[in-house]
């Protein structure tokens, strides 16, 4: 966490940045927004996640002289705007969503208000940590939520896509629900308790498994977890477990753990090694289990009725496997003349990628019983009450209100105004406690797996005809 990051960005940020300093735009004011377009496996929401990291890179930026010379020897930068990347400072606004928080497409997520230099040079850095942490952090939950109550452990570092990613994806993991890692370095940067016992090799080293399991028990007596699946699940790994069980831990007043199985039929192995552990007097035995699990393989041993206690998860929750790749974009809203913003909207013939223009605010709407029902977006000067009229894009022949009975809070918070923080950053505790809050206020029917109900997101009436008009007005140009 201590690198210099700051060259971490897209090389058009640089030429952008350069011509709008030589244009004599260095000082204008613009906002930009970082949103999403879809749910990730098809989902009924995300779990927004990395704005911590995305912050200490924020008010750390700093462009070393090495970085100068490197810019100079590609001889495309001004001078002037050399000297200012060396004393470069970011001294804008961010505002944003709480980590944590439930979040739905085309809502504004992180909003940054800042001259237009500065907020095109944080770019990559912005949707890069945020991308990946939302990511992982909402298969997690996908995981967490389809083990129904049972503990999930994260082990993925080693099919993670780099070593930021084991560890970044660790933290992001907990924020999802996990309770535990087998990344060490997650531990120590972040708190989050890692976890683990033995691998296949230990067994291997020894003579037979029995002896590996005798010498593991006499040497973790109190936390004894063995791996029984190296040779035959069945016919050696569960007999070896109970013997060692009876033979060395019992006699000394302790208790076998637990067992752990990392291949086969999960289902019907725990259910055939949890009748002979019941047999032998070892009912309060865990059985652990892993090898490529998610929420649908969950569903699945469920159904069939395993005997498993938790589960330890690898690659398909670190990388998120089945949808890999979270699109997040980061897109021009407004930008500043005199003291008004203007509204900037981008065009596309995919009608999803036509963006909400201005400068605004995002709100959550909660009914009497304090779930979440809808979203709302207006622009950042409108005065927001229960008689504001709500425009649903998708049937905007129909205006919608406030009922008297609900709530509405504005979900964006400032963190940093004039280049400076001023909200005290959560632990990583408080933003999981945050983030199951949330979740808790989420209808069950948003949560499902296949065909979640979506959630709508509206407009207020100011907005929306604000962006009719943007695109009225292109449409017109584009037919001189």
């Amino acid at each position: 966490m201590d690198r210099n990051l700051t060259m971490l960005m897209d090389y058009y940020e640089l030429t952008m940045a350069n011509g709008y300093f030589k244009k004599g735009f260095k000082d204008t004011k613009v906002v930009f927004d970082m949103f999403y377009r879809k749910n990730p496996d098809n989902g009924g929401f995300v779990i927004f996640a990395g704005l911590e990291q995305f912050i200490n890179y924020l008010l750390n930026m700093k462009f070393e002289d090495s970085d100068i010379e490197y810019l100079r020897s590609r001889n495309m930068f001004d001078e002037e705007f050399l000297k200012y990347l060396k004393n470069f400072k970011f001294t804008g606004d961010v505002y944003s969503v709480k980590e944590g928080e439930v979040v739905y497409p085309n809502t504004p997520l992180v909003t940054i208000v800042a001259p237009v230099c500065e907020a095109q040079l944080i770019e990559t850095m912005l949707l890069l940590t945020i991308n990946h942490q939302s990511l992982i952090a909402t298969k997690a939950n996908r995981i967490v939520r389809a083990a129904r109550g049972k503990q999930v452990m994260e082990f993925g570092a080693r099919r993670a896509h780099g070593y930021d990613a084991a560890t970044l994806g660790s933290r992001a993991c907990f924020i999802g629900g996990v309770d535990s890692t087998a990344t060490v370095s997650a531990d120590i940067a972040f708190g989050v308790k890692a976890v683990g016992t033995m691998a296949h090799s230990w067994i291997q080293f020894f003579d037979n498994e029995y002896e590996a399991f005798k010498a593991y028990a006499e040497i973790y007596p109190t936390n004894c977890v063995l791996l029984i699946d190296t040779y035959n699940v069945l016919e050696s790994g569960i007999k070896n477990a109970i013997k060692v069980a009876k033979e060395v831990l019992m006699p000394k007043g302790y208790r076998l753990s637990g067992v752990r199985i990392d291949s086969g039929d999960l289902a019907y192995l725990s259910k055939k090694v949890r009748k002979k552990l019941d047999e032998a007097g070892l009912t309060d035995c865990k059985i652990v289990v892993s090898n490529s699990i998610d929420e649908y393989l969950l569903e699945s041993l469920f159904s069939q009725g395993a005997k498993i206690d938790s589960f330890g998860v690898g690659e398909r929750m670190i990388t998120s496997k089945s949808e890999p790749v979270f699109g997040g974009v980061y897109k021009l809203s407004a930008v500043q003349e005199n003291d008004a913003f203007i509204p900037k909207i981008k065009i596309s013939e995919n009608v999803e990628k036509v963006t909400n223009p201005g400068y605004k605010k995002l709100y959550r709407v909660y009914d009497e019983n304090d779930m979440a029902i809808f979203d709302f977006i207006g622009l950042y000067d409108e005065e927001v009450n229960k008689s504001t009229k709500l425009v649903y894009p998708l049937k905007d022949y129909k205006f919608y209100h406030i009922e008297d009975k609900w709530s509405i809070k504005e979900l964006q918070v400032c963190y940093v105004k004039d280049g400076k923080l001023i909200k005290k950053m959560p632990s990583l505790k408080e933003i999981r406690k945050y983030s199951e809050e949330e979740l808790s206020k989420t209808w069950n029917e948003e949560k499902r797996f296949e065909n979640p109900h979506i959630h709508f997101v509206d407009l207020t009436e100011k907005l929306y005809r604000v962006k009719k008009e943007l695109i009225a007005k292109e449409n017109d140009k584009s037919c001189i």
